[in-house]
């Protein structure tokens, strides 16, 4: 077996969230860098046609084997990453320049890295897959436990201040990788042994490549009392105050995440989140171009999860 850790280098262009029991980001905090990785690891899965369970569902890795009684069997996230009764293949560590582990959080402008050393065989497979989410990571989406951070007054009201960024990296460097098409992707994580889906699960199906979309290059926030772009794509009112009135599903509820997302870093503007059904992606598009008072396709670029994949598989491992 192959024992060579592989390493990806990247930038903090912001502050990372991990935070610990205390809602505090004071210290590195490896579990949730690693859950954030996983959770995008999954929407990568769900993507190309696989099954991921959801870790914190009663129906997650394992299950029993229907096929042998005396056995169990785990989704293919789980086969990397581990659940009950199967161990995590690879020690995970994040460590600086001069390869040592890196103890407070990690903050603008740090350079970092990740490193996966093999406890058991990976395959070719599992690295491309790894590969792939990372690069999804920095290119389109934002890594951690907290993305955005919204002041609130003592009420719980949002504030006027704009929101602060968290979680913006960018990848300067990547291991060279066996170069892996869809297809060959696909078929692996579509194997008979791994798990099946479950009806637990379809709750959870949009949490996928297939449903995701972003914009990048532009923002939504607050401009005013009266005035949300973000409270408009949400379907909520846009009076300040009334934020919590008006649930949708893209605006999620105390207990469910919102599925859209959106960071205003000067250079790294962009706005990402996910659709319902994959009918829903034009009239996401529609209401974006009407937020935005966007004319035509002039300096608009809607991205789907599918467009997206096509292109970094084709230059995975470059």
């Amino acid at each position: 077996m192959n024992t060579m850790s592989k390493e990806w280098r990247f930038k903090a262009i912001t502050n990372i969230w991990t935070g610990n029991a205390e809602r505090q980001n004071q210290q590195l905090i490896l579990p949730g860098l690693l859950g954030s990785i996983r959770w995008w690891f999954e929407v990568v899965v769900r993507g190309l046609g696989g099954y991921a369970c959801d870790p914190t569902a009663k129906s997650r890795c394992p299950v029993e084997n229907k096929n042998n009684q005396n056995e169990k069997c785990h989704c293919v996230v789980c086969e990397l990453f581990g659940c009950t009764g199967w161990a995590r293949k690879f020690r995970f560590e994040v460590v600086d320049e001069s390869g040592q582990p890196i103890q407070n959080a990690i903050s603008a402008n740090t350079i970092f890295i990740l490193r996966f050393t093999p406890l058991r065989m990976i395959c070719d497979e599992e690295w491309a897959l790894l590969d792939l989410t990372l690069r999804i990571i920095s290119e389109y989406t934002a890594l951690g436990g907290k993305t955005v951070f919204k002041p609130s007054d003592e009420k719980g009201r949002e504030m006027m201040i704009h929101h602060r960024d968290y979680g913006l990296i960018t990848l300067e460097g990547n291991p060279e990788l066996f170069t892996i098409g869809k297809d060959n992707l696909q078929k692996y994580i579509k194997r008979p042994n791994w798990c099946k889906s479950s009806h637990d699960a379809d709750d959870f199906n949009w949490a996928s490549l297939s449903h995701f979309w972003v914009v990048k290059g532009r923002y939504l926030a607050r401009q005013s009392d009266y005035h949300s772009t973000f409270n408009r794509l949400l379907g909520r009112p846009e009076e300040k105050g009334r934020s919590s009135w008006g649930k949708s599903w893209l605006a999620g509820s105390q207990r469910e995440s919102k599925k859209v997302f959106s960071f205003k870093t000067r250079g790294y503007e962009r706005t990402y989140g996910f659709v319902l059904k994959n009918s829903d992606f034009s009239e996401i598009e529609n209401t974006l171009r009407e937020v935005w008072n966007i004319q035509g396709n002039q300096e608009f670029r809607f991205l789907t999860g599918e467009s997206i994949l096509e292109t970094l598989v084709n230059h995975q491992g470059g």
